[in-house]
């Protein structure tokens, strides 16, 4: 008996030790690849090895097929149009985006998939999903915006600057953020992170987010108050705010 209980204890650890290993298996996995693609620096895949493991833990698998959603929408439209982009002077260097860029891009997604681990409460899910719509739709509107137009609208005054500038807007680039957002809104349903009644929520949040940034990069970012890490971090705080307001 005292045998058999041991081993049922040994078994019971390693089950509970399961998601552990699990999630750490999917976050080496996805920064490796991440890295290899050139998607992001070392430091970035490191950060980016930390977001995956939190998300996975917090939020599930859904929540990591969300970010390879947002990855590849950043992935692709970083390099479209890059010569282009590189004319202007806007282009991402081709290693891939930093820590610092990771970090402010999806910090707010993991802390949220924290939260809904220590709480429960699946409208922190909601603002998972809201956030890395936010990050995707930002990075694709800026990215696609820059490749399809030299001329952009300021958002504060609408007057027409450079591609590129801080708080510019162009057709082009809002309409494939929009895409963008739903895309990953809709992968967070189907992975089963949110609910379907929530699909619009999520939406709608990450294009506030997107809309706020753009003002933030306007008003504060070309008057050098804050840089465009704060800037981005803070489109998708308002947009897990904004989710957590409209359900």
């Amino acid at each position: 008996m005292p045998d058999l209980t041991r081993t049922a204890e040994t078994l019971a650890e390693l089950n509970s030790a399961r998601p552990l290993w699990t999630a750490a298996i999917v976050t080496g996995v996805f920064s490796t690849l991440a890295r290899l693609l050139r998607g992001v620096t070392f430091g970035g895949a490191v950060a980016g090895a930390v977001v995956c493991f939190l998300l996975y833990l917090g939020a599930g698998p859904g929540a990591v097929v969300a970010l390879v959603a947002v990855f590849a929408l950043t992935w692709i439209s970083t390099r479209f149009g890059y010569r282009r982009k590189e004319k202007l002077g806007t282009a991402e260097k081709l290693d891939g985006r930093s820590a610092l860029q990771v970090v402010a891009n999806l910090a707010v997604a993991a802390g949220c998939a924290a939260l809904a681990a220590l709480t429960g409460k699946a409208a922190f899910l909601l603002a998972v999903s809201a956030a890395l719509s936010e990050a995707a739709a930002d990075t694709v509107s800026s990215e696609l915006g820059q490749a399809r137009n030299a001329k952009a609208h300021l958002i504060t005054t609408w007057e027409v600057v450079p591609a590129g500038t801080d708080g510019g807007l162009s057709w082009a680039g809002t309409f494939a953020g929009i895409g963008a957002a739903t895309v990953v809104s809709l992968v967070c349903v189907l992975a089963g992170l949110t609910r379907l009644r929530w699909l619009g929520v999520s939406i709608a949040a990450a294009i506030i987010g997107m809309i706020a940034d753009s003002f933030l990069g306007a008003v504060l970012e070309r008057r050098r108050v804050l840089n465009n890490d704060a800037v981005n971090f803070l489109g998708t705080l308002i947009a897990a705010a904004a989710a957590s307001l409209l359900i």
